[in-house]
């Protein structure tokens, strides 16, 4: 995925932020790209992980996705439409193994693009003990 810009006003950009945010725990990144009222959906080795993405957060903060330089995201797809997006979100390497399809709802309000909502499906790898 090429690097856009923190900050970017593009929903791509809300996602960059993410992924900067998640390869290395950094929770002002996340908290600019997440709406406050957002919350993610999906399960890894049958456990659900549904959340409020304040407590994704945390979970981040605490242990960050890129072990040993292992983790790579790229976009899949943008779909945009005036205000709205969904964009495709692949990751492999997350804490180390795992293997993830993210889907990012993102809303521009007031000029501004964040994501409003994260469903993933874990495609690999084992959890962290």
């Amino acid at each position: 995925m090429s690097t856009v810009a923190v900050g970017s006003d593009t929903a791509v950009g809300a996602v960059q932020l993410y992924v900067d945010g998640v390869r290395t725990g950094d929770a002002a990144k996340l908290e600019q790209a997440f709406n406050d009222g957002a919350w993610m959906f999906g399960a890894v080795a049958g456990q659900r992980l549904d959340m409020p993405i304040t407590e994704m957060i945390k979970v981040i903060v605490d242990k960050p996705a890129d072990v040993g330089g292992s983790f790579e995201a790229t976009v899949r797809s943008v779909e945009e439409e005036g205000d709205v997006a969904v964009v495709t979100l692949e990751e492999t390497g997350f804490w180390g193994t795992l293997s993830f399809v993210d889907y990012f709802s993102v809303v521009r309000r007031d000029g501004s693009w964040q994501i409003v909502s994260k469903v993933f499906a874990h495609t690999g790898g084992a959890p962290p003990e």
